[in-house]
């Protein structure tokens, strides 16, 4: 499959949904079903490390792999992210265990119902998560000891109570903490889950196979050979992604605010430059929807909130729901973004790679695995 190929989240059958009532179908939660078929992968365990590497999309492995060799002894998988392909959506929709459009997270930034945006990475507590994300979380109900290892400054906030609450909290300010405090939770039965974000950051501010990029993919790899190395026995560890990335070239930019065609009819913009949602006056959206085919063509699906609820790319969506999701819903395809100078922040705009959309090297994420079998 080509890395722009479109590739549709597999709720239910082998998307990031699935994966944690896998695992706890593999030890034993009751009426948890292995729907990724891990038992067979993982054998007779009792605790599972799940590390999330932000922005290792499966299309993504080939080229970190010179620089984390690990990634290459570890048995391959994949799965789905979720839609749009984006890190909150996907780290809500992993921790909850159900599609986007159930939990609600349904992009990195969607517009409130006072017509305010909720940024989700910069979300503290308004709105309050346990409303805003109404689903309990995997970690709530799974009847197994339960561990969360990210960065200090994320316990608390918005995005963390909504994917990860009824989870103990341990912080790591590096990758070293991390991996320290991942195999010490498993010095006891149940599931520790880690978050990782440095490649992310590197792929979006200089680039995929950047000397930025290359040296945050070394990183991921020591972190994971230490994992490897401190399993205990009847331990699992398993490697995934919330996306993948793609460069994106300065000629296949669209500013939606430099072109009068695109920005009529316009009240309101939120999601991310690869699945822009738009907001627009009473009785526009028709116009806009004409407007932004003619100027996009095939280089993106240009959908109302109708057309891109019934598509299934978010799974079913509740009534309290459908607002955060734009009037008109523009999903970039090939290399193109979809600019929104004016209603976000510069900084958006100078990013070197992207994520969002359906092709396959933005929701491909891998599903790694390494046993230390008892004994």
């Amino acid at each position: 499959m080509s890395a722009l190929d479109v590739v549709r989240p597999a709720y239910g059958s082998g998307s990031l949904a699935d994966l944690l009532p896998s695992v706890g179908a593999v030890l034993g939660v009751p009426g948890a079903t292995d729907v990724l078929g891990l038992g067979a992968r993982l054998g007779d365990v009792d605790r599972v490390a799940v590390l999330l590497v932000d922005g290792l999309g499966a299309y993504q492995i080939p080229v970190a792999a010179p620089h984390a060799p690990i990634l290459t002894q570890l048995a391959g998988g994949t799965l789905t992210s979720g839609f749009p392909s984006t890190t909150p959506v996907s780290l809500v929709t992993l921790g909850a265990g159900t599609a986007p459009g159930a939990h609600g997270i349904l992009g990195f930034t969607t517009q409130r119902p006072d017509g305010g945006v909720v940024n989700h990475i910069k979300w503290d507590n308004d709105p309050d998560p346990a409303t805003w994300q109404p689903v309990p979380t995997w970690f709530e109900t799974a009847k197994v000891r339960t561990t969360l290892v990210t960065k200090p400054e994320f316990e608390g906030t918005g995005l963390t109570v909504a994917a990860y609450r009824g989870a103990g909290f341990a912080g790591a300010a590096d990758p070293y903490a991390l991996s320290t405090a991942m195999v010490s939770a498993l010095a006891e039965p149940g599931v520790v889950y880690g978050y990782h974000p440095d490649l992310d950051h590197h792929g979006h501010g200089s680039g995929i196979d950047s000397p930025p990029w290359r040296d945050a993919a070394v990183a991921v790899g020591e972190l994971i050979t230490r994992l490897v190395e401190g399993l205990p026995p009847r331990a699992a560890l398993l490697v995934t992604a919330d996306h993948g990335q793609l460069d994106i070239p300065p000629d296949t930019r669209v500013d939606l605010s430099a072109d009068p065609a695109l920005s009529a009819g316009i009240t309101g913009v939120a999601g991310e430059p690869r699945v822009r949602y738009l907001h627009t006056r009473e009785g526009a959206a028709g116009d806009v929807v004409d407007a932004y085919r003619s100027v996009l063509g095939s280089s993106a699906w240009v959908l109302t909130r109708e057309e891109a609820v019934d598509s299934g790319l978010y799974g079913p969506v509740p009534p309290a729901h459908l607002g955060r999701i734009g009037d008109v819903v523009v999903i970039c395809l090939d290399h193109t973004v979809v600019l929104a100078s004016g209603w976000e922040p510069p900084s958006v705009g100078a990013l070197v790679a992207y994520h969002g959309s359906v092709t396959a090297t933005e929701m491909t994420v891998p599903l790694l695995s390494f046993v230390r079998p008892p004994g």
